[in-house]
């Protein structure tokens, strides 16, 4: 009877362990860097063995791989989550935007993962480019084919490939600007109710965005 308990003790403590790893590893890697981090400093702010990097990641670039995808949850890109073709253009956007204000409620957790992204685009590894090819690019052509089915449009133009990215940069400007938006209006995003708040915002303008365009391409 003993048995099955011990087992998901284990288990338990691994999942611990790992998820250790990957916060310690998160705040160093926004901080320092991939190269200026060593596995041995990661592995002492975890509390964990340093064999244990290599038990649940293979290595350092196994474990930064993890630490860029995982801490968040949920990509903020996955087509799944708004090209569905059942979908009205409202859901679809709610679907999308609320990918990018839900890591919010995360609070720190969010800014840090920020703060990564940040530090891989100026030192670049090879993984942020490689993050565009399989996700980004991949739900900016999901976008694309949302906006092609609501606006009536057989293939996508450059002033579509325009809206796209402007519809995506109000979702990533919660990022982006957080810590100016908490100095000014901190309230705005505080609290999960706020965020949520702010996601039918954020939705309704992504709405007027699509509406513009629509008026813009009608027949003068």
């Amino acid at each position: 009877m003993n048995k099955p308990k011990k087992a998901a003790a284990v288990r338990s403590d691994g999942i611990e362990a790992r998820e250790r790893l990957l916060h310690a590893a998160l705040r160093l890697f926004a901080e320092k860097g991939f190269a200026k981090t060593a596995t041995r400093e990661i592995a002492l702010a975890a509390g964990a063995n340093i064999a244990s990097i290599s038990y649940y990641f293979g290595d350092k670039a196994g474990l930064y791989r993890a630490v860029f995808t995982e801490p968040l949850g949920r990509p903020a890109e996955a087509p799944a989550l708004f090209d569905q073709p059942q979908m009205s253009l409202r859901e679809s956007l709610k679907g999308l935007l609320t990918g990018f204000t839900e890591p919010l409620k995360q609070g720190a957790l969010a800014q840090q993962c920020m703060r990564l992204h940040f530090r891989e685009m100026l030192e670049p590894t090879g993984l942020w480019g490689q993050q565009i090819d399989a996700s980004i690019g991949p739900a900016h052509e999901a976008l694309l084919r949302v906006l092609c089915r609501h606006l009536g449009l057989a293939e996508a133009d450059d002033d579509l490939h325009r809206l796209a990215f402007s519809i995506v940069g109000l979702g990533i400007h919660l990022f982006v600007g957080h810590d100016v938006m908490q100095a000014i209006k901190p309230g705005l995003a505080g609290s999960a109710q706020a965020i949520n708040l702010y996601t039918e915002r954020l939705v309704g303008y992504a709405l007027a965005m699509v509406h513009s365009e629509a008026l813009r391409r009608q027949p003068a």
